[in-house]
């Protein structure tokens, strides 16, 4: 089983190890949090040292994800990790629904409850939260981000790097620019 290392601690961190654990295709290696030495276990998994030591924890983990809601600093580790030679996978709970003609970026994690449509296409690093819904012919651009209960109707895009925080919605072929932060319940519609 390929070893997993988890980057961030806090509260994305473990809903996101909880997923992979859940899974079962990956055994955890540890978490890196810069919360590191005072947070030295999560669970009974091992904080193995701040974020910036990742590199020498290559032969401890083959794969990384990056689980920190920026999504800024979600690329740049993204990109740092990928350039020390980590497999950057996929993170899907057991429990969210993803249409097998859907394409997820490497680095995306999607959550429990969560649903992904047909013909979906999520970029790289995405997070797809708790209940969140993703029809059919959507697009998330690169590190877009969908809170708990976000919903985007078919054909919508959410923007690299924007944000639909909370409850927040896309009507049917809306678009948003990238970096765009959707406010908790927000509706965009024509």
């Amino acid at each position: 089983m390929r070893k997993l290392l988890v980057v961030g601690a806090g509260g994305h961190g473990r809903s996101v190890a909880e997923a992979v654990l859940a899974g079962g295709s990956f055994s955890l290696a540890g978490f890196l949090d810069d919360a590191y030495p005072q947070l030295a276990r999560v669970w009974d998994v091992p904080v193995l040292g701040p974020v910036s030591d990742f590199a020498q924890w290559r032969e401890t983990a083959d794969c990384a994800v990056v689980a920190i809601g920026n999504n800024a600093v979600r690329k740049t580790i993204t990109e740092e990790l990928r350039m020390a030679g980590f497999e950057i996978p996929v993170v899907i709970h057991p429990r969210a629904l993803v249409s097998p003609s859907a394409v997820i970026g490497a680095g995306a994690v999607v959550m429990a409850g969560a649903v992904v449509g047909t013909e979906a296409h999520l970029g790289e690093g995405a997070i797809v939260n708790c209940g969140a819904v993703i029809d059919h012919d959507c697009r998330v651009g690169n590190y877009g981000h969908l809170g708990v209960n976000a919903a985007m109707a078919g054909s919508s895009v959410l923007g690299a790097f924007a944000i639909m925080q909370a409850g927040s919605a896309l009507g049917y072929g809306i678009k948003t620019a990238d970096g765009f932060v959707l406010a908790p319940g927000m509706a965009l519609g024509r």
